[in-house]
C-alpha cells in the first residue's frame, strides 16, 4: 500500500460526539484530512457553524444531548437517512467532575455516569443497529488512563471510564462476527485548551514527572490513534483499549 493511501477514509461517513472542541474536534480535522465525511454532534449551540468552518463541503454539525435516547435515535437516524450509512462512530462526549469520595454528591455521580457511560452506550447502540444492516463499522470509545488506574478524587470518573471499557469489550464480542470492530482509547492528560488551563504551572510540571516520557499528550496524538482504529489497517484490532499515556499506567 502506498504511503498516501495509508489510513485513507475516502467514502466513509464518520459521526463524532463531543466534536465541537478538544479531542473530538482534533479527530474531526484528522478524519477530514483523510477524505471522510464528518458529522460533528455536540451540545454546543453553534456546532453547525463550527463544522462549516472546518469544511463547508465535508463537515456537518448537529446539536445533540447524548443522554437522551429519543434525541440520539432521532439524530443518528437522520444522519443514516441522509448518507445511507454510518461507517465510523467516535464517542468523545464526556465530563470530568472531581470530588473526594466522602464528599461526592449523588448528582455529581449521576451526571458523570449518565454522560460518560450511558451516552456512550446510547450512541453505540444506535449506530450499531445501522452498522449491523451494512455488516461494517468502526466504533471508537474514548476511555481514559483513569479506566485502568486509580486517581484521587476521580471516583465517578474512574467508574464511568472503566465501564466504557467493559461496554467496548462486550460490543466487540457481539458485533465482531458481522464486520464491526469496537475499540477504546485511554489517553493521559491531553493539552486541549481546557487541559492547558488546568495543568499549567507547577501542578503540570509535577504531574509530568510521574509520566515516564515526561510530557502530556497533544490532541493530534489521540487523533492519530483514532484514525488508525477507524481505518482498514486496524481490521484485526477489536475489543482493545489503546492506552496513550506515555507509560503512566505501567508504574
Amino acid at each position: 500500500m502506498s504511503e498516501n493511501t495509508f489510513c485513507d477514509l475516502s467514502g466513509r461517513v464518520a459521526v463524532i460526539t463531543g466534536g465541537g472542541a478538544g479531542i473530538g474536534f482534533e479527530i474531526a480535522k484528522t478524519f477530514l484530512q483523510q477524505n471522510a465525511k464528518v458529522v460533528l454532534v455536540d451540545v454546543l449551540d453553534d456546532i453547525d457553524q463550527i463544522a462549516k468552518n472546518l469544511s463547508p463541503e465535508n463537515a456537518f454539525g448537529i446539536r445533540l444531548d447524548v443522554t437522551s435516547s429519543v434525541s440520539v435515535n432521532a439524530v443518528i437516524g437522520k444522519i443514516a437517512a441522509q448518507w445511507g450509512k454510518i461507517d465510523i462512530a467516535v464517542n468523545c462526549a464526556g465530563v470530568a467532575l472531581l470530588s473526594k469520595a466522602e464528599e461526592m454528591s449523588e448528582d455529581l455521580w449521576d451526571k458523570t455516569l449518565t454522560i460518560n457511560l450511558k451516552g456512550t452506550f446510547l450512541v453505540s447502540q444506535a449506530v450499531g443497529r445501522i452498522m449491523l444492516k451494512h455488516k461494517y463499522g468502526r466504533i471508537i470509545n474514548m476511555a481514559s488512563q483513569a479506566a485502568v488506574i486509580a486517581l484521587p478524587q476521580h471516583l465517578a470518573y474512574c467508574a464511568s471510564k472503566a465501564g466504557v471499557i467493559g461496554l467496548t469489550q462486550v460490543l466487540a464480542l457481539e458485533w465482531g462476527p458481522v464486520g464491526i470492530t469496537v475499540n477504546a482509547i485511554s489517553p493521559t492528560i491531553v493539552m486541549t485548551e481546557l487541559g492547558k488551563k488546568v495543568w499549567s504551572g507547577t501542578k503540570g510540571d509535577e504531574m509530568k514527572q510521574q509520566i515516564p516520557v515526561r510530557k502530556f499528550a497533544e490532541p493530534h496524538h489521540i487523533a492519530a490513534a483514532a484514525l488508525y482504529l477507524a481505518s482498514e489497517e486496524a481490521a484485526m484490532v477489536n475489543g482493545s483499549n489503546l492506552v496513550v499515556d506515555g507509560g503512566y499506567s505501567i508504574q
